[in-house]
């Protein structure tokens, strides 16, 4: 088992220098440019709490950052890179308010390993992981469920790239045969009751969409040196939007490309779950709590402003409950 390295990015949406930037460039219409994009849940210390925990076989934790850091953060930990978008984004992408150019570059973070899992700063590690649970023989793990629609709300630019990454799929790869290629890999019976959907779905001649889990994803360098490879244009027009479009894609792509490349080694699906903090605000929290999951993603999505404050200490309440001690990342 070759060496895996944790990447995550962060934004300090309170930063002024960096709200003096956004508002330079910000449009005034045609982008995602919501302040859930960038409000501070001020629970990044219990992503390292649970990353010293219940991974501590991790090689290095990729930070990737504007340029602020939080004050508690042990910037000299032995294990951590401080990485400014600066140190591996292409000048003409920068600066930069949207996540699409960043994710889609993270292959350009030189010291990053072969091996690698990203984390949105809404993705938690609360049950110990083992190295199997994202790679076996050097190979992501990872679930691949055909699905006929987007579970996604369309009039989020989000739906909109899953769409556009299934696209640019099937521009690149014959469905029948990929999934000829691979049968077991498709029809695995770790997917359990979710095999059906692949089976529904087999008959179409194209990759309409896959299922939507928001978690930690395991994934090769070599997978995203190979997708710019393949689609340099589309790729540099996408790093060029200084925020979020429904033209956009995003990380996923790199996802799908792994999929139809058999570039996976399948996984059951009751690794993790994400949770919309404003809609699944009681079951989330005592998911939480419980650790019922070995992953959980807390999503800002359908958090009211005039109820952040409150779900947010809830949710803080509730990592503290299960991670009350200080990591070796924090001062």
């Amino acid at each position: 088992m070759g060496k895996i390295d944790f990447v995550i990015m962060w934004v300090d949406g309170n930063d002024p220098d960096w709200q003096k930037q956004k508002q330079e460039y910000q449009p005034q219409r045609g982008t995602d440019s919501g302040s859930n994009r960038y409000r501070d849940w001020d629970n990044l210390q219990y992503w390292f709490r649970g990353v010293e925990k219940f991974a501590p076989w991790v090689n290095r934790i990729f930070f990737v950052t504007w340029g602020h850091v939080p004050q508690w953060l042990n910037t000299q930990h032995p294990k951590l890179c401080i990485t400014n978008h600066k140190d591996f984004i292409p000048d003409k992408y920068l600066p930069t308010f949207n996540a699409n150019p960043i994710e889609l570059n993270l292959h350009r973070i030189k010291a990053l390993s072969e091996q690698f899992v990203f984390f949105n700063d809404d993705m938690f590690l609360i049950r110990p992981v083992k190295e199997e649970d994202y790679f076996v023989k050097n190979i992501p793990r990872d679930c691949v469920i055909e699905s006929a629609v987007m579970q996604e709300d369309y009039s989020n630019p989000f739906g909109h790239m899953l769409l556009n990454d299934a696209a640019l799929i099937n521009m690149h790869f014959d469905k029948k045969e990929v999934i000829r290629q691979q049968f077991w890999k498709w029809f695995s019976p770790v997917y359990g009751i979710n095999m059906i959907r692949n089976m529904l779905m087999y008959p179409y001649h194209k990759f309409a969409s896959f299922k939507f889990m928001h978690l930690p994803n395991a994934f090769l360098k070599t997978t995203f040196e190979q997708v710019w490879k393949a689609e340099p244009d589309i790729l540099d027009q996408v790093c060029c939007n200084k925020f979020r479009s429904v033209y956009d894609i995003n990380q996923y792509i790199m996802k799908y490309w792994q999929y139809v490349t058999g570039q996976f080694v399948p996984q059951k699906l009751a690794m993790g779950k994400m949770y919309l903090a404003g809609y699944d605000t009681d079951e989330m929290l005592k998911a939480l709590r419980m650790q019922k999951y070995k992953m959980l993603c807390i999503n800002d999505d359908g958090v009211e402003d005039n109820n952040f404050y409150s779900i947010k200490k809830q949710v803080k309440d509730s990592f503290e409950a299960i991670l009350p001690d200080k990591s070796s990342y924090e001062i």
